[in-house]
């Protein structure tokens, strides 16, 4: 009789581009010189510079561990991520990890955050804010605006995580499982909050792990006037839904 053996794949780095071809390339070697069994997925919203091109050259560096999902225009963060946790739900990995392409969030940190999910995690954020985490090269008004929202959100949440809005997260397959991402309705700034909130109200343990965050040094910043808004107001959409009596039955499946 012949047993049939089913292998989980381990850790998908998720990486959303738009128009990042000066680091594209960089990141993703980086991610891969780490030796720790990443794949990578990146997501592209039709980049007019030809970003999808140079991940498409890699391949054959890559066999089986390098993805390109491609999308027609800009449909958002929020959007993207959610089509990557798809992804990687629909191939079983065990760990998804967020992880911006400029190289804002260091790659070797992704083997701190899987230690910290392996460990028992649900979630674990690279956090600025906690004991031992930094920012270096942001204006000090762009470091206001961050501690000013991230104290607003914990204010109005009253969800005990320091960094709220970090992008630079590793999740466990059971919680994307559990959350219902159809539900999930931010695209851009409150999408990495409403996601660690869900998770949060669900029951999921978050651990916050310090990071050096850095600003980019190549390309250009996504954020914007809208962006903003949608974080100021979402949080308090949030909020309000929460405390409806059918919150949990919404969020979850």
């Amino acid at each position: 009789m012949i047993e049939l053996k089913f292998f989980t794949l381990e850790k998908l780095v998720i990486i959303p581009t738009y128009n990042e071809k000066e680091n594209i390339e960089s990141i993703i070697k980086a991610v891969m010189d780490l030796q720790e069994g990443f794949h990578v997925l990146i997501i592209d919203d039709g980049s007019p510079d030809g970003t999808a091109n140079i991940v498409r050259s890699l391949f054959p560096q890559y066999p089986g561990q390098l993805f390109l999902e491609e999308r027609k225009g800009k449909l958002g963060l929020g959007t993207a991520y959610i089509h990557g946790f798809k992804w990687s739900l629909e191939r079983a990995y065990e760990y998804i990890f967020e992880m911006d392409a400029d190289f804002s969030h260091n790659p070797k940190d992704l083997i701190r955050l899987h230690k910290a999910c392996a460990e028992g995690a649900g979630v674990s954020v690279g956090s600025r804010y906690v004991k031992g985490g930094d920012i270096k090269n942001w204006p000090s008004n762009r470091i206001a605006l961050s501690r000013g929202a991230s104290f607003y959100t914990q204010l109005i949440t009253w969800m005990r995580v320091k960094d709220p809005t970090a992008g630079f997260v590793c999740y466990r397959r059971e919680v994307l499982e559990k959350i219902n991402l159809n539900n999930i309705r931010f695209i851009g700034y409150a999408f990495q909050i409403e996601m660690k909130f869900t998770a949060w109200k669900l029951g999921f343990r978050i651990t916050e792990v310090p990071i050096t965050f850095v600003d980019r040094k190549l390309g250009h910043s996504k954020m914007n006037k809208g962006i903003i808004k949608e974080g100021i107001l979402g949080v308090l959409q949030l909020k309000w839904h929460s405390l409806k009596s059918d919150y949990l039955s919404s969020v979850s499946r």
